[in-house]
């Protein structure tokens, strides 16, 4: 078993509000000049312009790209607003199966704790390791981002 990428960050609003903005404003905070489908595939003829998040277990999550063209990023795996969302997650156009991301926000008074996991990398075999390393800091630094922009009223 490979070991889970795990961050935490702690925003600077309510436990609703912190849920909110991970999910129903993911493209405020989400780096898509340089994380997208349309940067990996599409050699920068088209943008990505938004991430859609289907609110409900077995929801999609897609990016949506400057041409209309979507491209699928996951599924809602569990759906537990305020406090809790499961995503199988593949933002990219690749033949490798999705990992899987947990994210979780605790009460901490007026402010949030916001507990990532994302783990399944064994799914991707010999691909594991470099997969994992690229998300490694990656997530550190979106969830700072996250947090900025959670925590602006």
């Amino acid at each position: 078993m490979i070991e889970p990428i795990r961050a935490s960050v702690t925003v600077d609003c309510a436990q609703e509000r912190a849920f909110r903005v991970f999910t129903e404003r993911m493209d405020t905070w989400w780096p898509l000049d340089v994380h997208s489908i349309a940067v990996d595939d599409r050699d920068g003829a088209v943008k990505a312009e938004a991430v859609v998040v289907e609110g409900r277990e077995g929801g999609r999550i897609y990016e949506v790209m400057s041409d209309g063209a979507e491209g699928s990023w996951g599924t809602i795996l569990a759906w537990e607003p305020p406090s809790r969302v499961v995503i199988a997650w593949k933002p990219n156009t690749s033949d490798n199966p999705p990992t899987e991301l947990e994210i979780t926000f605790s009460p901490r008074g007026e402010r949030t704790r916001v507990d990532l996991e994302h783990r399944g990398w064994e799914r991707l075999g010999d691909r594991a390791e470099a997969a994992r390393a690229g998300y490694g800091e990656g997530w550190t630094r979106t969830l700072e981002k996250y947090a900025s922009v959670a925590g602006d009223a």
